[in-house]
């Protein structure tokens, strides 16, 4: 376990000397997602990430999408932008129809903006990340009924 965390700890020093804001490491079958907060804190998380296909548990109440929902998944680990700049309308809201191509939001990873755009044509029925959060790829973000 120690090699294990130095090893982590070295992944970190890393990202500090060329000014990363994340990354995401497999060894062996495990998965971590490495993620440096603001200087402010000054801290960095140490997360081992999430099964792709994990099986929601028995009793469970969590949103289920329709069978027939197209889902849009982060591409990148960055954090979620639902509109362009602060006090701007969002690029999209629920119950808006989007069509292929549409910008849905933003995603900034390591100081850059990547527009994120819609790959089915449909309604948005469900809008997943709060505004500001920090997604990780493969994440769900939303939810379109074709």
């Amino acid at each position: 376990m120690s090699d294990e965390r130095e090893g982590l700890e070295g992944v970190l020093e890393i990202m500090r000397e060329h000014d990363l804001d994340a990354v995401r490491i497999r060894s062996g079958d495990k998965s971590y997602e490495l993620v440096l907060r603001t200087e402010a804190q000054a801290v960095a998380s140490v997360q081992p990430a999430a099964p792709a296909l994990q099986p929601q548990p028995a009793g469970t109440t969590g949103p289920v999408a329709a069978a027939n929902y197209k889902k849009v998944a982060a591409p990148i680990i960055g954090v979620f932008y639902r509109s362009s700049s602060p006090g701007s309308e969002p690029f999209v809201e629920i119950g808006d129809r989007v069509e292929v191509g549409q910008v849905l939001c933003i995603l900034e990873a390591m100081k850059l903006m990547n527009e994120i755009t819609s790959d089915y044509a449909g309604i948005v029925r469900r809008i997943l990340p709060e505004n500001g959060a920090l997604v990780s790829l493969g994440e769900e973000m939303f939810w379109i009924e074709p």
